[in-house]
């Protein structure tokens, strides 16, 4: 119940309506704009799914459908950070101590990767997008950074939950990357 409370503040945060700087005038984002901007995404069923769950974006632009996105990838990063750190809990009654670093590395990095999509927010806000992709990129980059420290120690195997959230991170930010582009291009 409290990581859930958690990551809901945490995702509140994640989307506040444009308060960094300037108040910009919304406009209804309908299904097409959603459809239109998912488009240039590489994972379109996903975008669009992601975006239509989500209420606010009946009432927003191309950067608020950016900014929703940006919530779902640092939820996805929150969430595999806490669930990271619980095996590191678990794994505290074992005398792996390899386990250990490599599980609090894994839980730093996705940490690392939830900061780099607020930096991204804030990029959105002031409509620096080339900031933004960086910060994107970076965030979808930290995953591998887990995935790497498995790999130093061969006793140990990559688990498929994780290997799923990493997917789900690397997709989301993909979606975020397109999104960019066609703020970038507009």
């Amino acid at each position: 119940m409290g990581s859930t409370m958690l990551l809901l503040l945490l995702l509140s945060l994640a989307i506040p309506p444009y308060s960094f700087h300037q108040q910009p005038v919304l406009v209804k984002a309908d299904m097409g704009l959603i459809q239109k901007t998912c488009k240039s995404t590489k994972y379109y069923d996903l975008c669009v799914s992601c975006l239509k769950s989500n209420a606010t974006s009946a009432n927003t632009d191309t950067r608020g459908l950016a900014l929703i996105m940006v919530g779902i990838g640092m939820a996805n990063a929150t969430a595999t950070s806490t669930y990271l750190s619980s095996l590191q809990v678990s794994a505290s009654t074992t005398n792996d101590t390899n386990l250990k670093k490599v599980l609090k590395e894994c839980a730093d990095k996705y940490t690392y990767a939830g900061d780099a999509l607020q930096d991204s927010a804030q990029d959105l806000a002031t409509e620096s997008y080339d900031y933004a992709y960086t910060n994107v990129q970076a965030a979808a980059d930290y995953p591998n950074a887990c995935h790497d420290a498995f790999k130093r120690y061969p006793g140990l195997a990559y688990p498929p939950e994780i290997a799923r959230r990493e997917t789900g991170l690397k997709r989301v930010c993909d979606v975020l990357l397109g999104i960019l582009d066609v703020l970038a291009d507009q």
